[in-house]
């Protein structure tokens, strides 16, 4: 397993006085270019001064998926157009920049490589600080781009790549108390779309379809439900909905599996988070008591209704990202980036490209939910 990165510290002196932090954020972990400028300020205030996404969509969908080497190829076309762009968006200049931040991982390798070295060069031509920044991370504070959300507070990250339950204690400080054992939420979306021969990405096309359907039309697997423990798994589900979407005969058919299966997901969701209000409110205090949701999953809208009903039942307060910073984005890397530099952490030109980068390093170890390999522990 890859030991957490060894963080450099700045000098105090090169922090002091700084009323605000302006950060270039730059992602590529999977299928979207994204480069943004954000300010932070000294009483925490954040500006998103420009949010830049380019997406592939149209490359991937002939495939059905994101094809790595396809992704990565078009992350080098795109770079430096996406970054310059966002510089133009902000208004600033390079020499206007206190630090670059740049995901290291988890993601796709050969995108993680391409913008990740783009950082480096930057923060190497222009002496700006590089802090290599977890994409898990980002999806953390990402609800803190457009609201005051102090630490700590609970956190459902729940997307096409991941799904688990941390206890958000501060920067950089996760403790993992769920994860899924087998696919994530996001993925099970996604695949079970393709199987009712909807379009690329999945997601987003089956809530659509699930308007107006009925949701109890079809028995579904509840995988885990009520069982000890906050983990998930969605791979009973997204076998079930497949061989079932093989049987259907019409659109009403296909309309009522799509509602199934959006609710069969938003149950096992809420059920999981539940379990994890109830073991994070022995260890925090009711003015701690607050529920973030973050990731791709987060936008779809039963979701979010039933994981605010849950929030209120358990006398949490809710929040979520803006839909536009649910997804993949730099803005969220950019601040992440942000916070670490006003502790004064930075990472050296050799930060590594990390496919896998548990943010509970610890528990990926102890508790690993897939075996470790030679990438090291999944996150």
């Amino acid at each position: 397993m890859m030991e957490s990165r060894p963080a450099t510290i700045l000098n105090r002196s090169q922090l002091d006085g700084m009323t605000a932090l302006t950060l270039l954020g730059i992602e590529t972990s999977c299928d979207e270019t994204a480069a943004a400028v954000v300010r932070r300020h000294a009483d925490g205030r954040v500006e998103v001064l420009s949010s830049v996404i380019y997406s592939q969509i149209d490359a991937h969908a002939p495939y059905g998926g994101v094809v790595p080497e396809i992704a990565a190829r078009a992350h080098v076309e795109a770079i430096d157009g996406i970054v310059g762009r966002a510089m133009t968006d902000a208004g600033i200049g390079y020499d206007d920049l206190s630090g670059l931040a740049a995901t290291a991982g988890p993601g796709l390798v050969g995108g993680v490589m391409v913008g990740l070295s783009f950082g480096k060069a930057v923060a190497l031509a222009r002496n700006l600080p590089l802090i290599a920044v977890n994409h898990l991370e980002g999806h953390a504070v990402s609800a803190r781009l457009a609201s005051d959300i102090p630490y700590p507070f609970l956190l459902l990250l729940v997307s096409g790549g991941h799904c688990q339950l941390l206890s958000v204690e501060g920067v950089g400080a996760c403790i993992r108390l769920g994860t899924t054992i087998d696919d994530a939420a996001g993925e099970a979306f996604d695949k079970i779309a393709k199987s009712l021969g909807l379009p690329y990405p999945g997601g987003p096309a089956l809530e659509t379809l699930a308007e107006g359907g009925d949701a109890s039309a079809f028995a579904l697997p509840r995988a885990l439900l009520g069982r000890a423990g906050c983990d998930f798994s969605f791979s009973g589900l997204k076998t079930a909905a497949a061989r079932q979407a093989l049987t259907l005969t019409d659109e009403t058919d296909r309309r009522n599996l799509a509602a199934c299966v959006q609710t069969a997901i938003a149950r096992q969701l809420t059920d999981r988070t539940d379990r994890a209000m109830l073991a994070y409110a022995l260890d925090h205090t009711d003015i701690d008591r607050r529920f973030v949701v973050a990731g791709g999953v987060a936008a779809n809208r039963l979701v979010r209704s039933r994981l605010e009903a849950t929030a209120s039942h358990n006398g949490f307060s809710f929040s979520a990202p803006p839909l536009i910073y649910c997804t993949d984005n730099a803005a969220m890397i950019a601040l992440a980036g942000a916070e670490r530099l006003a502790l004064g952490l930075t990472d050296g030109l050799d930060a590594p490209a990390r496919p896998r980068w548990p943010l509970d390093p610890r528990a990926a170890a102890a508790n690993p939910s897939h075996p470790a390999g030679r990438k090291g522990a999944k996150a």
